[in-house]
């Protein structure tokens, strides 16, 4: 009797071991482009994007074709949606680990306007606006693999949200991410403190003779004018810092321009700091 108990125990524990072997053969994989898996059962398929239930869940995730590399079905049968290469491959070049985030905030980014400095004091906002309009511009020509918010968009949604110039250090970077939908948020600032001037002068001078026919002179004379002429030259650096959606900060550098100008330009500055931060690509 005891042995057929021992039996019953075994038998029962076997099925189990069976049956959950069986579920776990029976689900979907999504492999994303930037190396996640994701686990569980494919509701549906669109032209555009992929509606995924989590194993033992029943929210329903929509997952963007473009983020994914391919679906291996629980049939076996294995689906490419994507050929372009696995951005993870170039992260891991990166200094910084950037971790998962949330499935609608991957691999997209925000620029905000950036702060704007005239000798430690607060300047035109214009300028923060244009310096913000130039990191898209470039960031869009060098970064495969990512979604930028235009900047439109971007002061449109934080305007909305109450998230203003004056109330932005009342929000952390997790939250301004929220608001938007991104995974990494660009925060910049741009100083120009003035110089040195530069400083030229010129001289001329004329000479009338008054004659009386052609003999004799009758008088001379003579007058000069000087012009001088100042230039105000500007030390321009440009400050560039970069978080996550879970508030990690994954780049924090300050370049100066090598020499100061008469402009006041930051473009030089500016494109130093975004070819060495981590969401830059060739």
């Amino acid at each position: 009797m005891k042995k057929f108990y021992v039996f019953l125990v075994l038998s029962l524990i076997s099925v189990h071991l069976f049956a959950q072997t069986k579920s776990t053969a029976k689900q979907d994989i999504i492999q994303k482009l930037n190396g996640e898996e994701m686990k569980g059962k494919v509701v549906r398929i669109t032209d555009s994007d992929v509606t995924f239930i989590y194993n033992g869940e029943t929210a329903e995730y929509i997952i963007k074709k473009s983020d994914i590399a391919k679906i291996v079905h629980s049939s076996g049968r294995i689906e490419i949606i994507s050929q372009q290469s696995l951005p993870v491959q170039e992260r891991q070049k990166d200094e910084v680990s950037m971790s998962a985030t949330p499935v609608d905030h991957h691999n997209k980014i925000a620029i905000l306007p950036f702060t704007y400095l005239m000798d430690n004091q607060p300047g035109a906002e214009a300028i923060g606006l244009k310096a913000q309009e130039d990191t898209y511009g470039f960031l869009s020509q060098h970064s495969a693999g990512y979604t930028i918010l235009d900047p439109r968009t971007t002061n449109a949604t934080l305007a909305k949200a109450g998230v203003t110039k004056d109330k932005m250090m009342n929000f952390t970077m997790k939250e301004i991410c929220d608001v938007l939908g991104v995974e990494y948020v660009v925060d910049g600032v741009v100083t120009q403190n003035k110089g040195y001037q530069t400083s030229s002068s010129s001289e001329n001078s004329n000479t009338k003779v008054k004659r009386d026919g052609d003999k004799d002179v009758k008088g001379v004379s003579s007058y000069g004018s000087t012009s001088s002429n100042a230039v105000q030259r500007y030390d321009v650096a440009v400050s560039l810092h970069i978080y996550m959606d879970n508030n990690a900060s994954i780049y924090n550098q300050t370049h100066k321009a090598f020499l100061s100008n008469t402009d006041g330009s930051y473009n030089s500055p500016l494109e130093y700091l975004l070819k060495r931060c981590p969401l830059y690509r060739k």
